[in-house]
């Protein structure tokens, strides 16, 4: 799942078997992940989600 930028999601079966996404900036560098899924469907579906919410996401800062 390709961005605008160049960065995509990569989704992948950890070594316990689960499914994982992360997201890749265009340089390569890993720069968000997910929890462990149990199908790969489910995955990619965290990785839509994360997409739809950064969308509107704004930034802020916290003291913690």
């Amino acid at each position: 799942m390709e961005g605008r930028d160049g960065g995509q999601f990569e989704v992948y079966k950890d070594r316990a078997g689960k499914y994982r996404f992360r997201l890749k900036a265009s340089n390569g560098q890993v720069v968000a992940t997910g929890e462990a899924y149990e199908t790969k469907a489910v995955a990619l579906k965290g990785c839509e989600s994360v997409q739809r919410a950064a969308a509107d996401a704004q930034t802020v800062e916290t003291d913690s």
